[in-house]
């Protein structure tokens, strides 16, 4: 059960009442009048063979209000391009296949790599960049909702509880993070969140000084949540980083761009399960070894920016601290746990500890290596100055490809 409780300095929207979809889903019917509504799905080829994306279609065929879907697929071939044409086919709305892959996207992919403005590596970021491009390109959307593709426990009142905020053209919020209770059957998820990034930042804190932009990040419920909605013009001047860092880097753009009281969160479901990440301890560029890598470096490049100065030492001190306030959390969900009836592998919990206090000091070491990279891929804003038609060019390829295929079907 929700509670109406005010966490930290950002909004939280909370889900007291059980209210029925179907009321959310009238109201949201009567605000595309004034506000129509997207919906973007970054998705991998390989998650179509899923139950988990089966369900989901099926829900959004049930979703009366949405204007547009904008799919974008990532590592597919011709034949799989075509098969997802078809298996996207029975969405009633209007929607379209960002085929990542494919000659026509890859080719204007190299006229913005000439000019150093393109993603520079493949993963989720550069797919959601593409999909928002898309967004502005068709122009159908002034709400437009994200969610990942791997939900197991999927519903379309996720969805709704999702956009609502930045539907509401009532309500003055230009951005929205989705969270959640990540408790799949009997045990707790989100090993990232509970036993990374809230010690982490707790660290920070007591390292580095008091700090808005760290109780701001600390205000998140799950700061890590895939879910989340924004105003189509937030999209023109956000900077998607192209790594694992994105959740963090996007709620750190809201938070270079607005006032928190543009800003909120809201609880989207009572149970939520997805794929799960392994742990990788043998491979630091795979699982939620990278991902720990990459968020942390997230955290070190925007403090910097605020005018922290880093060293090795500071960051040594970082990785102490942090290695001791994620113990003390252990225990705290191992209670959690048992008063709940839930298992808890104590152990497993340790071992991600101490690979996560690890990947501190590796973080800190590429920073520190590396202080000139450039981790964000640029706003769109900065693309159309420097290319007027890209976002016609688009729009065009992404139309000549489903045309193609659409006639050979």
């Amino acid at each position: 059960m929700g509670d109406f409780h005010q966490n930290g300095i950002i909004t939280t929207l909370h889900n007291l009442a059980r209210r029925p979809v179907e009321d959310l889903e009238t109201e949201l019917q009567n605000f595309k009048e004034k506000r129509p509504m997207s919906l973007v799905l970054p998705s991998l080829y390989s998650e179509l063979k899923t139950k988990a994306l089966e369900t989901i279609v099926g829900e959004l065929c049930d979703v009366p209000y949405l204007d547009e879907i904008v799919i974008g697929l990532d590592r597919a071939n011709r034949d799989e391009y075509r098969h997802a044409l078809k298996y996207f086919s029975k969405l009633p709305q209007h929607h379209r296949v960002l085929w990542n892959d494919g000659p026509r996207l890859l080719e204007l992919d190299g006229q913005l790599q000439a000019m150093g403005l393109a993603p520079n590596q493949m993963g989720k970021g550069r797919n959601v960049w593409y999909c928002y491009g898309y967004v502005l390109a068709s122009g159908r959307g002034e709400a437009i909702a994200l969610h990942d593709c791997d939900i197991v426990t999927y519903s379309r009142e996720l969805l709704a509880r999702l956009i609502y905020p930045v539907a509401n053209p009532n309500f003055n919020y230009a951005f929205c993070k989705g969270y959640y209770a990540r408790v799949a059957t009997n045990k707790m998820g989100g090993r990232v969140s509970r036993l990374f990034v809230t010690p982490v930042l707790r660290s920070l804190k007591r390292v580095c000084g008091d700090s808005q932009y760290l109780d701001y990040l600390d205000s998140f419920r799950y700061p890590l949540a895939g879910e989340f909605s924004m105003r189509a013009d937030v999209i023109r001047d956000l900077r998607i980083p192209s790594d694992w860092g994105l959740e963090i880097g996007v709620l750190s753009e809201m938070h270079r761009n607005y006032a928190t009281n543009r800003l909120c969160q809201v609880d989207i479901a009572d149970v939520y399960d997805h794929k799960h990440q392994v742990l990788s301890p043998q491979d630091a560029d795979q699982g939620l070894a990278k991902m720990s890598t990459d968020i942390a470096k997230a955290l070190f490049r925007k403090l910097a920016t605020n005018g922290e100065v880093f060293s090795t030492e500071k960051i040594r001190t970082i990785k102490a601290t942090y290695y001791r306030i994620a113990l003390d959390f252990i225990e705290t969900y191992h209670n959690d746990a048992v008063i709940n009836g839930l298992n808890y592998d104590r152990h497993s919990e340790e071992q991600a500890v101490e690979l996560f206090a690890n990947n501190i000091m590796r973080a800190g070491e590429f920073f520190l290596e590396r202080p000139m990279e450039r981790p964000f891929i640029p706003s769109w804003n900065r693309v159309i100055s420097a290319k007027p038609d890209v976002l016609a060019q688009l729009k065009a390829a992404v139309e000549a490809d489903h045309q193609e295929f659409m006639r050979q079907a």
